[in-house]
């Protein structure tokens, strides 16, 4: 799992970019004060910053900046300042990328994923979770098997998530619905049936019908026959 850090000082972009990197699977670190931002990304150590312009006392470019006398962090500029110019000062005072509020969440996330890429950061397995011959992407939200690919819902994508991390194990309705309510996704025991057939459907579709089996009264686990 990938650490990014959010610096930025309006408390509601904040939070929402926290919920968005957590439901992408990221780990969101997001101080809420801004004394030495340079310092307290050097001690944190992230895969890659999201970084505000606009900050109390130092902007991010100065920040920027001073980061890359010691560090080669990954940088996304997170902005409403939208000029020409402004990309410009961004992306010359060390930004790897420069994005502008409001901005819309796919294109963050792909634009994340491209840093990161690029940075040499996303190793493949630490991108993907593999159970016998079927694979989950976390950056693409897919799965996929012997080149056959079906792309997921976020709540798809997050079910198959609980169910990668526990293979072989029996993970019950319960423990699903909490799992998804902690990370903001919020259903109820119907909402959950429709999309385990959903799930299915996906998986038939690209020849892993059997990976998932029920278990009366229990809940459900990952397929163990080979």
């Amino acid at each position: 799992m990938y650490k990014i850090m959010v610096i930025e000082d309006d408390p509601a972009i904040r939070e929402e970019l926290e919920v968005l990197l957590k439901n992408a699977l990221y780990e969101p670190v997001c101080p809420q004060s801004f004394e030495d931002p340079a310092g307290q990304i050097l001690r944190e150590s992230p895969d890659l910053v999201l970084l505000d312009v606009n900050l109390p006392g130092e902007n991010g470019i100065q920040v920027c900046r001073k980061l890359r006398n010691t560090s080669d962090v990954p940088v996304i500029f997170v902005t409403s300042r939208n000029t020409s110019m402004d990309e410009l000062e961004c992306i010359t005072g060390g930004g790897d990328d420069y994005i502008s509020k409001p901005y819309q969440a796919p294109i963050l996330l792909a634009r994340i994923a491209a840093v990161l890429k690029r940075s040499g950061a996303p190793a493949e397995e630490e991108r993907t979770l593999t159970y016998r011959d079927v694979t989950l992407d976390l950056l693409s939200c897919s799965i996929r098997k012997n080149g056959r690919e079906a792309e997921l819902s976020k709540n798809e994508f997050r079910i198959l998530n609980a169910l990668f991390l526990h293979p072989g194990e029996v993970v019950s309705r319960a423990d699903l619905i909490e799992y998804l309510w902690d990370n903001q996704i919020f259903i109820d025991d119907n909402t959950l049936s429709v999309n385990m057939t959903r799930i299915r459907a996906k998986l038939a579709g690209i020849g892993a019908g059997d990976l998932i089996e029920t278990k009366r009264g229990m809940g459900y686990k990952l397929g163990s026959r080979e």
